[in-house]
């Protein structure tokens, strides 16, 4: 095993009592539903002391305890069910913990009684915005008492027509069954009322206004609806994205509401993950709910039931006919099957892929659900089995550059050649049957000063501690990598051996990242790395820029056709974390960000594999290794590439950068 330099540390006296405690936020409304959840929040934890509290020993454990004991204590800290975490999630959930700590409570985002748990996550999606608000829009008519949505910009356009005629089906539906739905929003679009109060009701007239364009009450007389603008100055952006159903159901997802060219990715979680899902929204929200949650009193571990029987339905339906499960064996294989990846460590990652449920592009007469002509499907499976239809006409590979292009690009051409046989798009993720899997909400709070001193918190502690602790490879997307925590962490899990692949979106928001205390743009941080390291260092860092699926070159993200917006980190091959963070200044320091952090090797796999499946970045995207450069064939950077050096008036393209971030425009 490589060398890890343990020293792991006890977890305060009072830190473990309100992790093992049953008391939550949310247990607390359930019991009084007049109080707000910050006044809940400040009867269970309002004097916590933060690192203060620290000084004391985990249950009289003294700090020269071993490893073992410490990680036995550690696991005593979640609720995880018939779970049983491995050593490495352990130790990337003790460093959560420990930033705690370090900070106090607030850094978690979340009751600490919910943030270890368990649960499944019986759908995945890697695709283009519309695929992802097709789901939530299911989900939002399959409810039966209330949704609370969640996202860090709403723009009236296609993405969101999805969900508000979803919205407008489910008040003619709860019409029906004598049912009064209860329906929560909360999005940022920075006021300045909000420099007096971060929260604030939006009001029937904004709401409904050409901006954001959600229904009218009087559209929507079945459903109770209130709509909060969440933004703390001056920096602290909330920057989380997800949805809660009925208790029962929660999506984690890395998109806005908001027409782009973006690549996302989605998880649909079920189980008790849910309940710290909804707990966290409660604490989001902030002010008194009128009208409470009808859930209040129904939490998800309580729920009972057996996931895997309706997983087990939906894979049955997906899967019959359709051949043996598919895995990342072919990944040793270029795009037109005739040779290998040059790049073995990649190739040996990829193998680690596996979609476990048959799925293929399959010719069945489902229309496509469109904003403009609706099919909502009453399972998963009826879901996946539209989908797959909409890749098959007239052909797979026109099919992809038809998706890639939606609504923003509907004529950019695709460059690639088809995709080999068990390399198809396979948008919709269906992972195998499946139990609870250990889980952790790994979050951090917005911090609105404009300083970098906001860095203890469970999503950067489990960020740092996987390249601290992984033995094999760590696996990073996101659109974004500068923080200057993360550099010198990958830098030094490379030079102990451990492979580190870096999947970054060539020039997105590089305007915004060229501001002072930024970071830099993606272009400079690549090529310091790989200037930096040491020749058997550098052999362990692969760098790559996104490539899309129906492309043969990275594409600067500036030209908006083909960019990436998925945030996520794969750990050993089982432990994966995503949701809201960028691998950025911004998110690392100042925006409100939810993650879930999972130990699952199935689940894992799916995704390694749905990661080669839906894009071209391991076959067109690697960077030259002496210089942190990409370039063509024929020795060409990419078109608009900004280059290693932005010149001397970079931050005046900051400034130009940061305007286009307030209005939207720019990346999120």
């Amino acid at each position: 095993m490589k060398d890890t330099h343990d020293d792991l540390k006890p977890i305060s006296d009072r830190l473990y009592e309100l992790c093992t405690s049953s008391e939550s936020v949310s247990s607390v409304l359930a019991k009084d539903p007049t109080l707000t959840p910050k006044q809940a929040w400040d009867r269970l934890y309002g004097k916590y002391e933060g690192k203060h509290a620290a000084k004391k020993l985990l249950n009289g454990v003294s700090r020269s305890s071993t490893t073992e004991e410490v990680l036995a204590q550690t696991a005593r800290c979640g609720k995880w069910g018939p779970t049983q975490p491995s050593e490495l999630f352990l130790r990337l959930y003790h460093d959560a913990l420990c930033s705690l700590d370090e900070a106090g409570v607030d850094a978690a985002m979340v009751s600490p009684s919910l943030l270890g748990t368990c649960g499944t996550v019986p759908l995945t999606v890697i695709s283009t915005v519309p695929d992802i608000v097709r789901h939530m829009s299911n989900c939002i008519v399959r409810a039966e008492r209330e949704v609370y949505l969640a996202t860090n910009y709403w723009q009236n356009g296609v993405a969101s027509k999805f969900l508000t005629d979803a919205i407008r089906e489910l008040s003619r539906r709860a019409g029906e069954t004598g049912t009064k739905i209860v329906l929560k929003v909360i999005y940022d679009r920075g006021s300045p009322k909000q420099m007096f109060e971060p929260h604030y009701l939006v009001s029937e007239k904004a709401y409904t206004g050409k901006a954001v364009n959600l229904p009218h009450p009087s559209e929507i007389p079945n459903i109770d609806m209130e709509v909060v603008n969440y933004h703390q100055p001056m920096l602290g952006t909330f920057h989380a994205k997800y949805m809660v159903v009925d208790r029962k159901i929660a999506i984690l997802q890395s998109n806005n509401i908001q027409d782009n060219d973006n690549v996302e990715m989605m998880t649909h979680l079920e189980g008790p993950i849910v309940d710290s899902m909804y707990d966290m929204a409660l604490i989001s929200w902030h002010m008194r709910l009128n009208p409470p949650l009808p859930t209040l009193n129904s939490p998800a571990a309580q729920a009972g039931g057996n996931p895997s029987e309706t997983m087990n339905d939906d894979v049955g339906r997906v899967s019959s006919g359709q051949g043996s499960p598919s895995n990342g064996q072919d990944a040793t294989l270029n795009a037109t099957g005739g040779g290998p990846i040059t790049n073995e460590a990649l190739a040996r990652f990829l193998s680690a892929g596996e979609l476990h449920v048959p799925q293929s592009p399959m010719d069945n007469d489902l229309p496509e659900h469109t904003a403009d002509t609706p099919y909502y499907d009453a399972t998963i499976a009826d879901e996946v089995l539209r989908v797959q239809a909409s890749l098959t006409s007239p052909s797979h590979i026109e099919a992809i550059t038809r998706k890639l292009n939606h609504t923003t690009n509907p004529s950019f051409p695709g460059t690639s050649p088809p995709p080999p046989p068990g390399s198809e798009m396979t948008p919709y993720i269906l992972s195998p049957p499946h139990g609870p899997v250990p889980m952790a909400l790994v979050n951090r709070p917005p911090h609105g000063a404009p300083n970098n001193k906001s860095v203890h918190n469970p999503q950067n502690a489990v960020w740092l501690s996987a390249l601290k602790h992984a033995q094999r490879n760590v696996f990073i997307q996101s659109p974004t990598l500068n923080a200057e925590p993360l550099v010198p962490a990958i830098a030094a899990a490379c030079e102990r051996g451990v492979d580190v692949f870096c999947y970054i979106s060539l020039g997105y928001n590089d305007a915004g990242e060229l501001l002072p205390m930024q970071g830099g743009h993606n272009e400079m941080i690549a090529h310091s790395l790989y200037t930096s390291l040491s020749p058997a260092g550098r052999a362990h860092l692969h760098y790559y820029w996104y490539v899309a699926k129906d492309q043969t070159e990275p594409i600067i993200q500036a030209k908006k056709k083909r960019s990436c917006h998925i945030k996520l980190m794969v750990v050993d091959e089982h432990i994966g974390i995503m949701g809201n963070g960028n691998q950025d200044t911004q998110s690392w320091f100042h925006s409100q960000e939810i993650n879930v952090m999972l130990d699952s090797r199935e689940i894992c796999a799916g995704w390694i594999e749905g990661v080669r499946r839906n894009q071209n970045t391991h076959l067109y995207g690697e960077l030259d290794k002496e210089t942190g450069v990409w370039r063509d064939g024929e020795g060409r950077e990419a078109d608009g590439a900004m280059g290693v050096d932005p010149g001397r008036f970079s931050w005046a393209k900051g400034i130009v950068g940061a305007v286009k971030r307030v209005q939207g425009t720019g990346g999120f």
